[in-house]
């Protein structure tokens, strides 16, 4: 993560724009904004203690700005000077200002869904979900309090129900929480680390997919009768297509999508946090026409399947409902199923090389030297392949029409 050019004023904060990279402008002695790929800012000071590098972070861009960000470097300085840890200084502030009241597992849990401020809104949902039911059993007890035992009673109210993956994420979640506590001074140890093995593993269950041929020719034909709104359908139609995880289709910017250029360049809130890498995908000529068709439509407006009754994108079961309606239940076909449905044609069918499917579906793999394959990579490979899925889908409708089209020699 390389430093740019010197920040010298508060203008250059405020114009900043988010690459496909985390990167740095260097406001002076250690002081610098990191801009995140999500757009995300804030003010890092990086410095030493005993000889060891470290970092402190000084609050988030626009709630501070450049003169306070001086201003409070400069008062870590000082304590750096006087031989204190600014870091642990910190902490220690932090654990003071708790009162009996206030370290209660249930405050320390919503003190920390407060700063999951990087996660995508349907996953901080889903976490003070799972939080709301050990918050229900000993929130109000003192996080200190907590012991394995009652961590393991609230998870398995829902492991006896045989919600097994449900169970699973409560102690997960609580794990957190107590990680987060002791990162700040407020507890010493995560008392779930006890329990690890005492819950049943949940079975792992795929999602349903279509994978036979012919019966994905029929999918495809269901899809162009269906009747319903243009997003939805675009969507639809797209989902074989370009096969990316449902979430991030729904929610596709236009801004992203270049179709002079056929690419969709995105960065998957799987790995946003993670590596901060785009994701390229190929639009072939099929998915460019769908997308041409739409753009009338939504063109307009920031996301590609703007949902014009909610004021924003598609919702979580769009798709899906749309797929029950047509008649294919849960154990026959799910939104996400699109994705097992295109690498087992690809890999059996088509034979097409097993890297560049994974690389396609977001996939972190790694090459001979150990470290993963730069986001670009094997791209002129990758277009080819998604036209030559394209117009082998083609194919398969035709077939399940009666049209008498025979399979041909498929480049590699």
């Amino acid at each position: 993560m390389a430093e740019r050019k010197p920040l010298t004023h508060a203008r250059q904060a405020e114009t900043a724009k988010p690459e496909s990279r985390p990167y740095t402008l260097n406001a002076g002695d250690g002081l610098f904004l990191k801009v995140m790929p999500n757009g995300t800012k804030k003010w890092m000071w990086r410095y030493f203690f005993l000889k060891k590098a470290k970092s402190l972070s000084l609050g988030l861009y626009p709630a501070v700005g450049l003169a306070e960000a001086k201003e409070a470097r400069d008062a870590a300085r000082k304590l750096l000077a006087r031989g204190e840890d600014p870091s642990q200084r910190r902490k220690e502030e932090k654990a003071a200002t708790l009162s009996a009241h206030e370290n209660n597992f249930k405050a320390v849990a919503e003190m920390w869904l407060s700063r999951q401020t990087d996660k995508a809104e349907s996953t901080r949902k889903k976490s003070a979900w799972l939080l709301s039911f050990p918050i229900a059993d000993f929130g109000d007890r003192p996080i200190t309090a907590v012991t394995p035992k009652m961590v393991l009673d609230t998870c398995r109210k829902y492991e006896s129900q045989d919600k097994l993956e449900t169970a699973k994420r409560i102690r997960v979640k609580c794990s957190q929480v107590f990680r987060f506590a002791v990162a700040s001074g407020i507890a010493e140890s995560d008392p779930t680390r006890d329990i690890n093995d005492a819950l049943k593993p949940p079975q792992v269950k795929h999602r349903a997919a279509i994978t036979d041929p012919a019966k994905v020719g029929q999918l495809l034909l269901d899809i162009d009768a269906y009747s319903g709104t243009p997003q939805v359908i675009a969507a639809l139609k797209l989902s074989p297509l370009i096969f990316v995880r449902p979430g991030e289709l729904r929610s596709a910017r236009w801004e992203d999508v270049d179709l002079d250029a056929a690419e969709w360049r995105y960065t998957p809130s799987k790995t946003q946090n993670q590596t901060g890498v785009n994701l390229i995908v190929p639009l072939s000529r099929q998915a460019v026409a769908i997308l041409e068709a739409l753009k009338p439509v939504t063109g307009a407006r920031e996301f590609v399947f703007f949902n014009y009754g909610k004021e924003r994108h598609l919702s979580e079961g769009a798709v899906l409902s749309a797929l029950r309606r047509m008649g294919y239940d849960g154990d026959t076909m799910s939104g996400h199923g699109f994705r097992a449905l295109a690498k087992t044609i690809m890999l059996e069918a088509l034979k097409l090389p097993d890297q560049y499917i994974e690389l396609q579906l977001g996939h972190r793999i790694k090459d001979p030297n150990g470290g993963a394959y730069h986001r670009a990579k094997f791209l002129d490979d990758r277009k080819q392949m998604m036209q030559t899925w394209a117009d082998y889908l083609d194919t398969l409708k035709a077939q399940a029409d009666g049209e008498n089209v025979v399979v041909g020699q498929f480049r590699q």
